[in-house]
């Protein structure tokens, strides 16, 4: 990893299993202090990824516990489209769900943190992460997320209405042949690089940032701030992990959303990681925390 901060500081700071565990053995998230965003590489991806297999594998229980919801929810969302005969809108649905991913996996988060300080699994402590932050950040970022979630599927609409509202309709669940029209090819391209920046920036505003609303002290204005300082500090590495994540949970959800039982745990466990790798924080350069 190349540790160079936004002030151009080097720094070889990384987490270790002994970071803070005094505070968190007391369930207390530590201080915010002011967050450093580190450079990043290639590294660090296979890094993250390969620590989040290796807690998954540790915890195999809570990452199918925590899929499990993720997948009962895809179900739930396809069998009310089908059911109204609206098979067309279970795509837009199906892609925009992925936007829920980062508030469900905060249990994976814990996770996590808990196999890092070497705190014990216990069910009713990491079930209960979310709500023992009622009034604190999580909720707020939640309602960011769920908001989000819903324009996108009425930008969804929005837009099918605008290519195709003067176009005679087909039962398109019946059909495809209606996209190969110009106005259907027209909607496609249109729909895809739109989406694709809508997506873009919730991933730039969430994907360091419910992970360090766990671990610290801090309002999530700034934590989106700083998850988007890190996609603007390294804009290819994070947009090509944004992609490649996409495209993971893409196929995953084709078998009847069941390859989310082991993508999703990997790349929560991952993304925790991965924060940890990128963040850097003053009070664990101070304390002289060294890599593992």
């Amino acid at each position: 990893m190349t540790a160079t901060s936004e002030t151009g500081a080097e720094a070889g700071v990384e987490t270790g299993a002994e970071t803070g565990a005094g505070m968190a053995a007391k369930g207390a998230r530590r201080p915010g202090g002011r967050p450093e965003i580190l450079r990043l590489d290639q590294s660090d991806l296979r890094y993250a990824l390969a620590k989040g297999w290796q807690d998954f594998r540790h915890a195999p229980a809570w990452g199918l516990f925590f899929a499990l919801i993720y997948v009962l929810g895809g179900w739930l969302v396809f069998w009310a489209l089908t059911t109204q005969g609206q098979f067309w809108w279970t795509l837009p649905a199906a892609a925009g769900f992925p936007i829920l991913g980062p508030f469900i996996v905060c249990g994976l988060y814990e996770v996590s943190r808990r196999l890092e300080t070497g705190e014990p699994l216990r069910g009713g402590a990491i079930l209960g992460v979310i709500f023992a932050q009622k009034d604190g950040q999580i909720p707020s970022m939640a309602a960011m997320i769920v908001f989000y979630f819903l324009f996108w599927n009425f930008f969804a609409h929005m837009t099918f209405a605008l290519f195709m509202g003067n176009v005679t309709m087909t039962n398109v669940s019946q059909s495809l042949a209606i996209f190969a029209t110009p106005a259907g090819i027209a909607l496609l391209v249109f729909g895809t690089i739109t989406g694709a920046a809508i997506a873009a920036l919730l991933f730039a505003l969430t994907v360091v940032s419910l992970p360090m609303l766990l671990d610290r002290d801090i309002d999530y204005v700034t934590a989106m701030l700083t998850s988007l300082g890190l996609v603007r500090e390294n804009p290819v590495l994070m947009l090509g992990w944004g992609a490649f994540i996409a495209l993971v949970l893409f196929l995953a959800m084709l078998p009847g959303f069941l390859g989310l039982f082991l993508v999703l745990p990997l790349f929560g466990h991952a993304s925790w990681h991965l924060y940890r790798r990128a963040i850097d924080w003053p009070d664990e350069a101070a304390a002289g925390v060294t890599a593992a």
